[in-house]
């Protein structure tokens, strides 16, 4: 359980409908393997100790006692346990006779948690057998069945960890998730932050997508962890099929999932600190009631008829089986990765020609460097012009050599312009940066950072100027990564009138351009583009070697791997995840890739940085949120500019 993390299972075992004894040793041989592999909350199918499809079998006592004494069996075999574990069975109360979830741990049945919503539509006939719970409560007796110590009640109740307070599991059983007004609604109201759902759903054509759907987005409107375990093979199929079709979700993310028709064990961890973050980071989230355990007056599925009880589970490290990509901002699948970067040229482009609509801006003026980010800005540029029916002539993309300038990237720079027809402006900066250097009295050979960000500010002070001759504003090209670690001059490249990759991760940014140039038409376009893709991040500060073709600075040699640092500020500041929880998430998804102390050494980095680097985010020109990682101080994140990161770092050698 270290670091918020609990490992879960959806069951699904071979049953044999109404073959009680055959049906619980199949449980439990599930459920010894889910010991075995370090399962904390295990679900079963709805009814899967009888058989969902018993029909009128379910008015017969025999059947209902034999059911009692396998849920007990069961339950018996968790004496050694801490498991939290959930089976569905029949259940005789009030004289009716209710669908239930029985919630076993620690050798004993804990309760039974009712149906509320009966489907009788279609191919269900549910409430021919059984009565839909709205709010009564009974005490079921099962000392006849062997359990003597405890008598379970039936109703509605969330289960609440003593030793992981982000833990309250709540249960409903399938039909209740499909309504309009689902169980699990009431159930996250009172604090669950984990839905188990015990179903027998069986299978239609096209099903298996809308139930899919429907779990990720029921775990993402409650901002809850959700388990759907359905029932599979054995099942009568005198007129359904049903296929086993689990599912793992945690607050919209699919963890896992079994395939159809394959009975057996789904298991994944949910991080329930992740859950409770943004649960008090959603400031309309509703906060859990005040309980009133005495009183049971109010109407249906209200705060005072959700019971309340508390379970323990033995606290260790819970060994992760669910995959962490190594870059979070950039979708694994090739089609939706495409979309999502057609999609951000589409919001970039929009929120500039917004800014040049509203200014009234003859021209845009931009920077070009022949590197990643000064060309999506352009692209997003020529968007924009696009948008506004404008011609790309009304961008004025300015390369400014220096001392750091090489051959690769100022031929990029200009074949880049030429192929997309914008006005191409070269100033050498060399000379007027001499002259400020001599005017401040530097030594050109001292390549401190004086040196640097003279040429930076030089280039942003040209920049500026050319944007008043040609009644222009300026685009900025600085990318999310680079806010977050500082990396920019201040009042250098750090400034602009609007900052179109303010939102971009330096990862992201690569998969953009990489898309614009698989889908350009141009042959010369795209063979520069992949050209920049391939040439090594830079700013291109220091002087280069003496053919003036290689770079002697690197920026990942000298801040460290994007790929690293943006994954720390999606897990470090997305989720605020503790930096040792990063560390621990790093090391796991870069395994084989990063040494581990070099992992610590670059988050470290990150970390001094995002701190110390702050008031260059507390003054960033305007630039609309793309993603859901923004720094803008009048957007996502507010911070002050000297907060003191000793409580990160030292968290980090813990």
């Amino acid at each position: 359980m270290k670091d918020g993390f609990i490992k879960v299972a959806a069951c699904t075992p071979e049953i044999q409908v109404a073959d009680v004894d055959f049906n619980v040793d199949k449980i439990i041989s599930q459920l010894e393997k889910c010991s075995e592999e370090g399962v904390k909350v295990a679900v079963f199918p709805e009814l899967c100790i009888t058989g969902y499809t018993c029909q009128d079998l379910f008015f017969q006592n025999a059947l209902l006692d034999k059911a009692m004494e396998g849920v007990v069996k069961i339950a018996k075999t968790t004496a050694d346990s801490d498991m939290l574990v959930a089976v569905g069975v029949p259940v005789r109360a009030n004289g009716k006779l209710y669908n239930c979830a029985a919630v076993i741990q620690d050798g004993e049945v804990r309760a039974f948690v009712p149906k509320t919503h009966l489907p009788n539509y279609n191919e269900f006939y549910e409430a021919r057998h059984f009565a839909p719970y709205r709010g009564e409560c009974a005490a079921i007796d099962l000392r006849e069945y062997g359990q003597l110590e405890f008598i379970p009640p039936m109703e509605q109740t969330v289960f609440v960890c003593e030793e992981i307070p982000e833990l309250v599991v709540g249960f409903e059983l399938c039909e209740d998730l499909w309504v309009a007004d689902p169980v699990s609604n009431y159930l996250a109201k009172a604090g669950a932050t984990l839905i188990c759902n015990l179903s027998a759903s069986d299978e239609v054509i096209g099903k298996d997508s809308y139930r899919r759907q429907l779990v990720s987005n029921q775990s993402a409107r409650l901002v809850a962890g959700y388990i759907y375990c359905s029932a599979g093979d054995g099942e009568s199929t005198q007129d359904m099929v049903f296929s086993g079709h689990n599912i793992i979700a945690e607050n919209g993310s699919i963890l896992a999932e079994s395939r159809l028709f394959e009975n057996g064990i789904t298991i994944s961890e949910i991080d329930f600190k992740k859950l409770a973050f943004e649960r008090r980071k959603i400031s309309t989230y509703p906060a859990s009631a005040e309980w009133d355990y005495s009183s049971k007056d109010s109407g249906f599925l209200d705060k005072d008829n959700i019971s309340r009880e508390r379970f323990s589970l033995e606290m260790g490290e819970t060994a992760l089986t669910r995959k962490f990509a190594k870059t979070p901002f950039i979708p694994s699948n090739q089609a939706e990765r495409n979309e999502r970067c057609h999609l951000i040229l589409q919001m970039q482009s929009h929120g500039l020609m917004k800014r040049i609509a509203h200014t009234h801006s003859k021209t845009v003026v931009i920077g070009i460097s022949g590197g990643l980010d000064s060309t999506l800005a352009l692209l997003v540029c020529v968007m924009a012009m696009d948008l506004l029916k404008r011609p790309h002539t009304d961008i004025v993309a300015v390369t400014m050599p220096c001392f750091g300038t090489t051959k690769r990237t100022r031929s990029n720079a200009e074949i880049l312009c030429e192929a997309l027809g914008v006005t191409f402006r070269e100033v050498d900066i060399s000379k007027a940066v001499l002259q400020h250097f001599e005017d401040i009295g530097h030594d050109y050979n001292d390549h401190s950072v004086v040196f640097e960000n003279g040429q930076a500010r030089e280039r942003t002070k040209v920049l500026m100027n050319i944007a008043n001759q040609v009644s222009g504003m300026v685009v900025g090209t600085g990318d999310l990564s680079e806010l977050a670690l500082g990396w920019a001059t201040y009042n250098g490249d750090h400034m602009s009138m609007y900052g179109v990759n303010a939102s971009i991760p330096k990862t992201l940014v690569r998969h953009i351009v990489q898309y614009y140039g698989d889908t350009c038409t141009s042959d010369t376009l795209r063979d520069v583009l992949y050209d920049i893709l391939d040439t090594p991040v830079s700013p291109e500060l220091l002087p280069t070697d003496e053919s003036g073709t290689e770079m002697t600075q690197k920026t990942e040699d000298l801040v460290g791997p994007y790929e690293l640092h943006d994954f720390f500020l999606y897990y470090g500041i997305r989720w605020g995840f503790e930096p040792s929880k990063v560390k621990r998430l790093a090391k796991y998804a870069f395994e084989g890739d990063y040494p581990d102390e070099v992992i610590d050494k670059w988050l470290k980095t990150f970390y001094r940085r995002f701190f110390s680097q702050q008031f260059k985010r507390s003054c960033l020109p305007d630039g609309a949120k793309i993603g859901s990682v923004t720094l803008s101080p009048r957007g996502d994140w507010r911070m002050p500019s000297d907060a003191v990161a000793k409580l990160w770092l030292e968290d980090i050698d813990k």
